[in-house]
C-alpha cells in the first residue's frame, strides 16, 4: 500500500495562514473497497462485481465516492488543522471515478480564517494523475492554544 503523508499533528488557528496546504497520497486497493463496503454497508455491485460493473457507464469497478472523500477527512483530521479539529460541514462534487489501483492525491488548502469564531474554510480536492476526481469545500472548527 502506498501512503505518502505529510507530518501529522496539530496546527492551531493562531498559526494558520491563507494558502497553507497539506496533502496525502494513497493507492486504493481492492481490500480498501471491500472494507469500505463492509463498514458502510454500501454493497452496490458497481464497486464489488467486475461483470456487473463492466456493463455500466464506468465500464469497470469503481471505488465508493465517499471512500475517496474520506481521504479529505484524513488530511483535515491528521494534518490541517489536525488533531482537535471539529468538522462542521463539507460540500462534495464528484468529477470522475476512482478505480482499484488508482493513486489518489487528496489536498486541503486554507481559503478563509474567522479567528473570532475559530472557523476555517478549506478548499478540498482529490486527483488521480492530472484528473480531478472530487472537489469541494470544508468548514471546520480549528484547535486553539487558548483552549488547551
Amino acid at each position: 500500500m502506498m501512503l505518502d503523508n505529510m507530518p501529522r499533528g496539530t496546527i492551531c488557528i493562531e498559526d494558520l495562514e491563507i494558502g497553507m496546504t497539506r496533502y496525502l497520497r494513497k493507492t486504493i486497493s481492492d481490500r480498501d473497497i471491500e472494507m469500505f463496503a463492509e463498514i458502510s454497508t454500501d454493497r452496490n455491485p458497481v464497486h464489488l462485481d467486475d461483470d456487473y460493473a463492466r456493463d455500466t457507464i464506468f465500464e469497470g469497478r469503481i471505488a465508493h465516492g465517499m471512500l475517496t472523500a474520506g481521504l479529505i477527512s484524513a488530511v483535515i483530521g491528521e494534518q490541517l488543522p489536525g488533531h482537535g479539529t471539529v468538522y462542521l460541514g463539507q460540500s462534495l462534487k464528484f468529477m470522475a471515478p476512482v478505480r482499484p489501483g488508482d493513486t489518489v492525491y487528496a489536498e486541503v488548502k486554507v481559503s478563509a480564517i474567522d479567528h473570532a469564531r475559530r472557523r476555517v474554510t478549506l478548499e478540498t480536492h482529490c486527483a488521480v494523475g492530472d484528473t480531478v476526481v472530487l472537489k469541494g469545500e470544508a468548514l471546520v472548527l480549528a484547535p486553539s492554544r487558548k483552549f488547551d
